[in-house]
């Protein structure tokens, strides 16, 4: 296998319709992305059948800007990429059928693709990975600490019980009454509050690496209830503060400890909540004064897009481990399982 293969990347799972050009699984060439927002926003969230249209209506002219831009034409492509799971099925299933068709008509290697390993692979478009490493993941759906023994190895060794990070963000706006996505507004909040109102911690077992944000997220609302019942005002910068604190807290401490005990290189942050300033800053501050090595993706690159899929896909091509083309889509595709051979 050459380093210059140029992968087709493309990912619908969620709310963006992304498609990418992808050179040596290292090299951005074109990454392409048209964002739902807008639509889903005067619903307060993500509506399965609205997404789906809307990528249908969006692919084929995101795959041509994708092409256009990278400056390349089908012909020139290696493989076609595309994120099999997990997802949201009928938005995964677009992406699925615009892969397939591609694959059979241009006579290419299929390589179906796992959306969190994309995320964690992110890092490699702007990075050195050195492994064994930790990844801690956190997403509107997800958030798990993952063992990275080697390249294309995944152990999930703790995950959220409950709500993922990016769930008890946007419940939270939404009782403060803030626009859907709800998680930049809350990190403002927290950012500029000058008080902070103290909220509980879930630590789970001592060995644990695990997480629950569901207890956080009803003691915000018990405050907010408490508040109104007698007849206060209510500080909602402290409030966001108290609640941004409490999640960064134990996602800093549950990670750091992971990269403690398994001696791994590195920490890798991923996932959408990625892009939030507050837990940025400190777990770089924390891992600078534990000596730690992070690496930590651009904001273009933390949200849902396509490049990322085609630096995770490229770990499948160099072990030539294609996909049929009777490949279904899978929601609840397992990370593990998807572990290079």
């Amino acid at each position: 296998m050459t380093t210059n293969e140029l992968l087709l990347a493309i990912e619908t799972s969620c709310d963006e319709t992304a498609v990418s050009v992808v050179r040596g699984g290292r090299e951005i060439v074109s990454n392409v992305i048209a964002s739902q927002i807008q639509t889903h926003e005067q619903f307060g969230g993500v509506v399965p059948e609205i997404a789906s249209r809307k990528h249908v209506e969006s692919i084929t002219l995101v795959m041509e800007q994708a092409l256009s831009e990278a400056g390349v034409t089908f012909r020139d492509l290696s493989a076609i990429a595309v994120t099999q799971g997990p997802g949201l099925v009928g938005a995964l299933l677009v992406g699925i059928v615009a892969a397939k068709s591609l694959a059979m008509a241009l006579e290419l290697p299929l390589i179906a693709t796992h959306h969190i390993a994309g995320h964690i692979y992110a890092n490699r478009l702007v990075h050195e990975i050195e492994y064994p490493s930790v990844a801690l993941v956190v997403s509107g759906g997800h958030t798990e600490l993952v063992e990275l023994e080697r390249e294309g190895s995944f152990r999930i060794i703790g995950q959220t019980r409950d709500d993922a990070v990016g769930e008890a963000y946007d419940k939270v706006a939404r009782a403060l009454q803030f626009p859907y996505p709800g998680g930049p507004h809350i990190d403002r909040l927290a950012m500029e509050a000058l008080g902070e109102i103290e909220l509980p911690r879930a630590w789970l077992e001592p060995d644990s690496y695990d997480f629950s944000f569901s207890g956080l997220k009803s003691a915000v609302l018990a405050v907010i209830n408490q508040t109104r019942m007698k007849g206060g005002e209510l500080d909602k910068g402290a409030l966001a503060r108290g609640f941004q604190t409490s999640v960064i807290h134990v996602l800093v401490e549950k990670a750091i400890r992971a990269v403690r005990e398994l001696g791994a290189k590195q920490l890798l942050l991923c996932g959408g909540v990625a892009a939030n300033k507050g837990l940025r800053a400190a777990l770089t501050a924390r891992c600078q004064a534990e000596g730690i090595s992070l690496l930590v993706p651009p904001l273009s690159l933390c949200t849902d897009n396509a490049a990322m899929i085609g630096a995770a896909a490229h770990l499948k091509w160099k072990s030539g481990e294609f996909t049929s083309l009777e490949m279904k889509a899978e929601p609840g595709l397992s990370l593990e399982e998807w572990s290079v051979r």
